[in-house]
């Protein structure tokens, strides 16, 4: 026999016994009224796929941008606004949260390596006050509702144009200047400086060790985007950034590489870095980058123009993707999809052409484009230029995602495109995509039960083998006449009504459960049918 197939038999037979036990707990007037139901794996094949779409947004702390709103605020007041974040993504039926960590060489969280960045009090290097560390909360509050939660970090940036608190005495441009280089009004930790990498990854690494994120993620700022100067009568020229002492050294020491090649070997380097170490560590947390939308000029799709990250950023996103480096990749196809010279569908489609490893790939959404108000129409956008851009990735890459930047549009509900998310694009939940490059292996066939209650309804009880794979969260198709309803759970018990009021009382005909682990894999499924003759 199959392996496969005699775990799931030597599981439904476990299961089997916590139904039986729960029928026979129940009293005969309950059991007249409701159905009894029997094992029936010929159901696990007829209920539809877990739907699956990774449906996120990024939370901006930089400049307050989503949270908290202000600097200065107090703890409760940010933790106020910390479960309104949540709880109204939980109401759009999104799945993650990218969180912004490390915005400038600082720290949103307890850190022994950085100061407290001044998005939190207004001060950089002071504490919250009442204590507490933001980013366990985040987490901790985020897994209570059933959505990841993703640590973002900028490599290199060390103070941002906005910023206007005077730098903590523990920051890198205090503690390391040599590092640190002015380029337009915003500090840049130099890439070429070696000890400056080591730094930048073990800041990560400190994170992933002490929080149990769900990804480290990484935005498009690797080098700084280039700022021009005047030239009197003459174009403005392009200002090279400031690290020829770190070149110096290099050609001095008997480097071969062309500058700008240089450079990027300093990026290739911090990515494979990074992810190698996440591996090394915590390896069913992913890895994400989030990179400019267009890719290198040789290789764009004909008539797609426009800023080449390859050149002036020294990002060698295509590599990195050919290497495997990655978990997900999220593209910032932050352009409408009339617009030709930046068109979303051909950059869409370009960024799963360059894939071999299948990682998944989720596109970048500028929700934050669309106005804040009615009267704000200067190049805003309108609200279907969102829901049509989501469409667009379900027919091309179904199963894959999006991410909206960012969530302040979303909670400000701009010209009611949240209310369409919620009623339309996202009628119904949907669990993550799965990595299963980071493990093969699923959880077992879950131990399941079913025991009526005195209401009518039935509560269904999940639990895990004891000598197996740990579980995330369960998979549960409820058949209600003869419609599938698909539901998330986190705990191991739940309600289950035996008839649906808004399908006109069509009684339960069926239910499907499956077990995921934290990386998505999806067990095989256990399914029940009510015994012929049974009430309802």
């Amino acid at each position: 026999m199959n392996p496969w197939n005699r775990r799931r038999l030597l599981g439904a037979a476990g299961a089997a016994t916590l139904v039986a036990a729960g029928l026979e707990a129940c009293v005969a007037p309950i059991k007249s009224l409701q159905p009894v139901f029997r094992l029936a794996p010929e159901l696990d094949a007829l209920a539809p796929p877990a739907p699956r779409e990774f449906r996120a947004a990024w939370v901006a702390t930089v400049a307050n941008i989503d949270w908290p709103s202000r600097k200065g605020l107090s703890t409760a007041q940010q933790q106020a606004e910390m479960r309104a974040i949540l709880d109204h993504a939980v109401a759009l039926r999104l799945n993650a949260i990218i969180l912004q960590v490390r915005t400038s060489a600082d720290a949103l969280y307890a850190s022994a390596l950085e100061p407290w960045s001044e998005y939190l009090s207004g001060t950089q290097g002071q504490e919250p006050e009442p204590f507490y560390d933001p980013l366990a909360l985040w987490i901790e509050e985020a897994h209570a509702r059933g959505l990841e939660l993703h640590a973002w970090f900028n490599p290199f940036r060390a103070r941002q144009s906005q910023a206007t608190s005077k730098a903590a005495a523990t920051h890198l441009s205090q503690t390391q200047p040599a590092w640190v280089k002015a380029y337009g009004d915003q500090l840049w930790i130099d890439p070429g400086e070696r000890a400056a990498a080591d730094h930048t990854v073990a800041v990560f690494m400190d994170v992933l060790r002490r929080y149990d994120v769900d990804g480290i993620h990484i935005d498009d700022y690797f080098y700084p985007y280039p700022i021009t100067q005047d030239q009197g009568n003459e174009p403005k020229v392009e200002v090279d950034f400031p690290d020829q002492s770190a070149w110096q050294r290099y050609v001095d020491g008997g480097g071969l590489l062309a500058r700008n090649d240089w450079r990027r070997s300093h990026v290739d380097a911090l990515v494979e870095r990074i992810h190698t170490s996440i591996r090394q560590t915590k390896p069913w947390v992913r890895f994400g980058v989030s990179p400019f939308g267009i890719g290198r000029p040789e290789w764009r799709p004909p008539g797609i123009q426009g800023f080449s990250q390859y050149h002036k950023l020294y990002a060698d996103v295509e590599r990195w993707l050919r290497q495997g480096w990655m978990d997900y990749l999220v593209p910032q196809l932050y352009w409408r999809m009339e617009q030709t010279a930046q068109a979303f569908v051909p950059l869409l489609d370009y960024w799963h052409t360059q894939n071999p490893h299948q990682r998944n790939i989720y596109a970048g959404l500028f929700t934050s484009k669309l106005p804040a108000s009615a009267a704000d129409t200067k190049n805003a956008w309108p609200p279907e230029e969102i829901t049509n851009q989501i469409a667009a990735v379900r027919l091309r890459a179904p199963g894959s995602g999006h991410v909206h930047f960012s969530m302040v549009a979303l909670l400000q509900n701009r010209l009611g495109v949240a209310d369409t998310l919620k009623a339309q694009t996202y009628a119904t939940p949907a669990l993550v995509p799965a990595s299963p490059w980071l493990e093969r292996s699923a959880p077992d066939l879950p131990i399941a039960g079913l025991r009526p209650q005195p209401n009518g309804a039935w509560e269904l009880t999940l639990a895990t083998p004891q000598s197996g794979k740990a579980v995330a969260r369960w998979a549960v198709w409820l058949r209600f006449g003869e419609q599938w309803e698909f539901q998330i759970s986190l705990q191991p018990t739940m309600a289950i009504a035996a008839v649906k009021p808004q399908t006109g009382g069509a009684p339960l005909t069926g239910i499907v459960v499956s077990a995921l682990d934290r990386v998505g894999n999806e067990s095989p499924r256990i399914g029940w049918l009510p015994l012929r003759g049974s009430t309802p």
